[in-house]
């Protein structure tokens, strides 16, 4: 277990939506030595300083994981990494592909060369279900950095450090999350989907915080974690936010999955389950089989996606899954 108050965190791309929900549950739960916010933009880390985001043992670090030396720099003294930064519009990364790559995989090649160079003890990788069977740029790139940082143990031999990946799905309350679009189409009385039939993982950014977190106290060092969530049908989300509203279907999108996928039928081979979440274990020589001895290996062609999942969520829960964000618009102003 790791005894958070004598540890130094860093979370690169700190001030997006996961970094500032981090930053708040370990201010307010953890109480860590000193946490260090990385990111690129001077304006949003002003901003996220005086939304209130000040503490004696938080640190603002203006620097992009493109620049190995800063990261060098900034991970003097830290023990703990958690790599959120990345570029994560799809459309955005189809159309700036060099840029993608720049960011996603060369930045998460400068975090884990700093990494061990500062012996840094544990580092978590934020993925995403994209990088399984990739279809768009974005997934691919994520694919290629889990696959970094799981042989990343290779490469720190003998030191203490660890890396290891969490890779989970859609996230309530994200940068790019739907439900801010379906709030602004109900004031026009009609909806856009893309397929009625189209399904998703969703969790709470508090969610994924804890899961973060708990994967961190868990880590051995090469896993791929992926939490148990709920699956949602896109229609009903729309019909929960806008009821009564005309639905349009548009079409799916290029690098748009009908269903998304966090376990494919090819990783649950080297798969385990726990209560709680799955355990892709590396495929690796280094790797120890007796790692995760109490959890349970899954049934031949088994596969976790959104569409065959066993846990929906119900319409009172996607009441509640939307409540915030459709009541902080309804509380804007019309000029905003």
């Amino acid at each position: 277990m790791v005894n958070w108050s004598q540890e130094s965190i860093l979370v690169t791309g700190g001030t997006g939506s996961f970094g500032k929900k981090f930053v708040e549950v370990m201010l307010r739960e953890y109480h860590p030595h000193r946490l260090v916010i990385f990111s690129r933009d001077e304006l949003k880390q002003h901003e996220m300083r005086e939304s209130g985001f000040q503490h004696p043992s938080l640190r603002y670090f203006i620097g992009d994981v493109r620049d190995v030396d800063r990261l060098r720099r900034a991970l003097s003294e830290i023990t703990i990494v958690i790599h959120a930064a990345a570029l994560k519009q799809v459309p955005a990364c189809e159309y700036n592909p060099f840029e993608a790559i720049q960011t996603n995989i060369m930045g998460g090649r400068n975090v884990i060369d700093a990494a061990i160079d500062s012996d840094v003890r544990r580092i978590l990788a934020l993925s995403t279900d994209k990088a399984v069977n990739p279809i768009n740029l974005y997934g691919a790139t994520k694919l290629c950095a889990e696959k970094m940082f799981v042989q990343a143990n290779a490469y720190a031999g003998t030191r203490d450090t660890r890396f290891s990946c969490a890779r989970y799905g859609n996230v309530v309350g994200s940068r790019g999350s739907v439900i801010p679009i379906f709030i602004e189409q109900r004031k026009r009385g009609k909806i856009t989907i893309t397929d009625p039939r189209m399904t998703r993982f969703w969790l709470t950014l508090e969610h994924g915080v804890k899961f973060v977190i708990s994967c961190l106290e868990q880590m051995h060092g090469g896993e791929i974690f992926v939490p148990k969530i709920p699956s949602m049908r896109l229609l009903d989300l729309a019909e929960t936010i806008a009821p009564g509203c005309e639905v349009e279907n548009i079409g799916i999108r290029p690098g748009e999955k009908l269903h998304e996928v966090l376990v494919s039928e090819d990783e649950s081979r080297n798969t385990l389950e726990t209560e709680e979440m799955f355990v892709i274990q590396p495929t690796h020589p280094w790797w120890r089989s007796d790692n995760w001895v109490h959890a349970r290996p899954l049934p031949e062609g088994f596969r976790y996606s959104s569409d065959a999942n066993d846990r929906w969520l119900t319409r009172r829960e996607l009441e509640e899954l939307v409540a915030p964000e459709r009541n902080a618009s309804e509380a804007m102003p019309a000029s905003a």
